[in-house]
């Protein structure tokens, strides 16, 4: 949750909460807890009587209304049927983007000024300049 702040940035909101909150921060943070917890079992319970109204076994992510309709009136095979079509056009469509990548990658290797292999594009020999020194 609160991957993306550093100490710095916790260390300042706790700072900002106990300014605001003073002498009340513990009791507070109790009452969220509290909260947090009373959410959490209410959850629990609508999801065990959904699944108790149902008659299957029914978790938080099955209630999405894709995830519901594939999972409880589509068959295996009636699924299979439908995403049979959409697959082998999506095989197709990825081994040709797999093939345009390659290519991209073969022009830009060389295009690339800074190619070291030898592969590539031949740089030109510079023409001597009117300075240049010939040291015969």
């Amino acid at each position: 949750m609160f991957e993306n702040l550093n100490w710095w940035e916790i260390g300042g909101l706790l700072m900002l909460a106990l300014l605001i909150f003073g002498e009340r921060l513990p009791k507070v943070i109790g009452d969220g807890l509290r909260m947090l917890r009373g959410l959490r079992s209410m959850a629990q319970n609508a999801t065990s009587d959904l699944s108790r109204e149902l008659g299957t076994d029914i978790q938080l992510q099955d209630l999405h209304p894709k995830a519901f309709i594939r999972k409880h009136l589509l068959s295996e095979e009636d699924e299979m049927a439908i995403r049979q079509p959409l697959q082998g056009l999506f095989d197709d469509v990825k081994s040709d983007l797999n093939g345009v990548k390659s290519d991209l990658g073969e022009v830009a290797a060389a295009a690339d000024p800074n190619n070291r292999d030898g592969a590539g594009v031949d740089k030109p020999t510079p023409a001597p300049s009117r300075f240049d020194v010939d040291a015969t």
